[in-house]
């Protein structure tokens, strides 16, 4: 039994970043025999273990066979005799398919640590065309490292998405993958691996209209500077997709079943990113009609959020970002309460602490 950390934790060690989780590959063991030493099966697919201290994931090193369409279609075999190489050939990129042993030794059979050192992200081999989720992985990864897709790897995606691979994909593993990628630091360059290749029109219809439409660089700005300022996923994708059209962002959210939180967001940005950005313009009316439909009386720290997408890339966003936070201060510094016992009904309550709040607008932005 020979054990060895494999993956991403090799890859990351090697770049200098810090490493998060460590994976394990086990070599000539049987699940009986890891049961026996206290590790904890969990895995369906193949054999997982639990570490009985650490808890870090130890996996049986395997092959697989591609049985289906998608990334579901899989046949997996553990067996002692199966080798550490061909562990390594099973995965999607050069520079994850690395290992260390006990002592430190790399194990890099198929080259990944010159293809790390050349900034580029390679297919191990042609079973990579098998799992439709590399090309959104590849895709995230030039995001992450700034790396360059080597040009049989970008054909072979290509390939993959003509083949009608990328069409296997589902919802959950399509939004997973995007939602690691937009927070990236450069976000939009997933993007643009993917447009390459043909996925973006297959999985992203609605991004990829923005091309289309001449848009997509204000978008992929917009985006690129929601990540230098380190901001939450929902002001992200916020920020992408405020150029849609709120029919294209609720058709997009639903096909990827998005969180609550970043279709609403997005679908506030679709509706009102255009007069946020013009805030430095309006008048107190607009401005109060801004701040309703964004809720921001009861949910001022979302209101902040759509402002940080509504106007992320834009040179001259200031003096629209300080008007609107003015008036939104001195709207919410309305003491509705105190409002509310001068009025007789629900409807004169209502109205009049508008009145109050537009007033207050007025008198602030004077």
């Amino acid at each position: 039994m020979e054990t060895y950390v494999v993956g991403g934790a090799v890859r990351d060690e090697m770049l200098g970043l810090p490493v998060q989780d460590r994976d394990y590959v086990v070599v000539g063991s049987t699940p009986e025999e890891m049961v026996r030493q206290g590790f904890r099966p969990v895995g369906r697919d193949f054999p997982v273990f639990l570490h009985p201290q650490t808890h870090e994931e130890y996996a049986l090193a395997r092959t697989e066979r591609k049985t289906a369409p998608g990334y579901h279609g899989f046949a997996f075999h553990a067996a002692p005799d199966v080798t550490l190489e061909q562990d390594l050939q099973r995965r999607d990129l050069t520079i994850n398919a690395m290992a260390r042993d006990d002592s430190g030794r790399l194990i890099d059979p198929y080259h990944g640590a010159d293809d790390l050192g050349e900034g580029v992200l390679r297919h191990v081999s042609p079973a990579f065309a098998e799992d439709p989720v590399r090309i959104l992985r590849v895709a995230r990864f030039a995001a992450r490292f700034d790396f360059t897709v080597a040009p049989e790897t970008q054909a072979l995606m290509v390939q993959m998405v003509q083949d009608g691979e990328a069409d296997a994909l589902v919802a959950e593993r399509v939004w997973q993958e995007l939602a690691k990628g937009l927070m990236e630091k450069t976000p939009s360059a997933m993007f643009a691996i993917l447009r390459e290749c043909g996925a973006m029109a297959r999985v992203l219809p609605q991004i990829d209209a923005l091309y289309d439409a001449a848009q997509d660089g204000e978008a992929m700005a917009a985006l690129d500077a929601t990540a230098a300022g380190s901001t939450a996923l929902d002001v992200r994708f916020a920020a992408l997709l405020r150029a849609l059209e709120p029919e294209a962002v609720e058709a997009l959210c639903t096909k990827l079943k998005a969180p609550a939180a970043c279709r609403d967001l997005a679908l506030l940005a679709a509706r009102h990113g255009n007069a946020i950005a013009d805030g430095a313009e309006l008048d107190a009316e607009a401005l109060m009609q801004v701040l309703e439909a964004a809720d921001a009386w009861r949910r001022p720290e979302r209101f902040r959020d759509l402002m940080e997408a509504a106007l992320a890339g834009i040179a001259d966003a200031g003096a629209s970002r300080k008007r609107l936070r003015v008036a939104h201060d001195a709207a919410q510094a309305v003491d509705a309460g105190v409002v509310a016992r001068t009025q007789k009904s629900h409807d004169s309550i209502k109205a009049a602490v508008a009145e109050a709040r537009l007033a207050a607008i007025r008198s602030a932005i004077k």
